[in-house]
């Protein structure tokens, strides 16, 4: 099970907490860092500096870092056209020595639109846009001369298909979502990787079949869609140490174990087990007190070595 460290920094995080964490992830051995695409912070609270853009982090990340993979859990594809989206990530995935994964979803948080004057179609409309993004984002990355599309919302004409990332054919790309149609074919058709975020285990298993299924009926290998998770991770040496972690990020313990990742390593490898046992490849782990550098060595000291 591969772990990674996923972190939301519109909840009012600046570019130096991520770099913290980043570094913390990097140096105790989990596969990659990941970070929220938001705009606005989500539920009430202090929203602290602001948002910070997510692949203008990334970016900064990748001459900041040297191992660990970096990624969004995930862009939306009402933030930016699929073009300049394209060399944004192909930029940074030079910049990183080809160490990016590209999450992109059709975008849910209405609040954060209107905020910064951002369009926010209906959902049909959006899962529609995504379907094209996907498309013309994969087609220039991978295309070997010019790359042509022509959509209902998006159109290429004679692009020259540059720059190219430094991954061959391209950096890998993660659909995300509940949807039980569209979701799971755009994912099929597209994805590296399908990711349930914060699903508990009996609905992960329903939409994990749901990928198969679609992976099957346009003859793909379903073994070769990558399965995931995120769930919010607290963890603690004792019980005190669990409560105290879970009182700092405002949520309670039994609340915790039932739906994200908590309690003592040993309690926390035991769950991890339980998404390993229906198929899950990766597990991301929502870190909400990015402060909590200590539970970052905690989990990649007790844990990591033995999932």
């Amino acid at each position: 099970m591969d772990l990674r460290i996923f972190v939301e920094p519109q909840q009012g995080n600046t570019y130096a907490q991520q770099l913290g964490v980043a570094r913390a992830a990097e140096e105790g051995g989990f596969d990659a860092f990941f970070r929220s695409d938001h705009y606005a912070r989500i539920g009430g609270g202090d929203p602290g500096v602001g948002p910070t853009d997510s692949w203008v982090t990334l970016a900064g990340l990748a001459r900041e870092t040297t191992r660990i993979r970096l990624g969004t859990m995930l862009t939306s594809a009402t933030f930016r056209y699929p073009g300049p989206l394209a060399i944004s990530v192909a930029q940074v995935d030079e910049m990183s020595g080809g160490r990016v994964e590209l999450g992109l979803g059709a975008g849910w948080y209405e609040a954060e639109h209107k905020a910064y004057a951002i369009p926010f179609p209906p959902l049909a409309e959006r899962f529609d846009r995504l379907a094209e993004q996907l498309e013309i984002i994969t087609g220039l990355w991978t295309a070997t001369e010019t790359f042509g599309f022509e959509g209902r919302y998006y159109s290429v004409t004679d692009s020259p298909a540059l720059p190219k990332p430094v991954q061959s054919p391209r950096p890998p790309v993660i659909v995300g979502g509940f949807g039980p149609v569209r979701t799971p074919r755009l994912a099929a058709r597209f994805a590296d990787e399908y990711n349930a975020a914060f699903q508990p285990v009996a609905q992960a298993a329903r939409l994990f079949d749901g990928t198969r299924r679609s992976c099957e009926e346009i003859g793909r290998d379903p073994g070769s869609l990558i399965r995931s998770v995120a769930l919010t991770v607290c963890c603690g040496r004792d019980d005190a140490e669990v409560a105290r972690r879970a009182a700092t990020i405002g949520r309670e313990v039994p609340d915790l174990k039932e739906n994200g990742v908590a309690g003592t390593p040993a309690e926390i490898v035991a769950r991890i087990g339980e998404y390993a046992e229906i198929g899950a490849n990766r597990l991301y782990l929502q870190l909400l007190d990015m402060d909590d550098l200590d539970q970052i060595a905690l989990l990649a000291a007790e844990v990591l070595p033995q999932v």
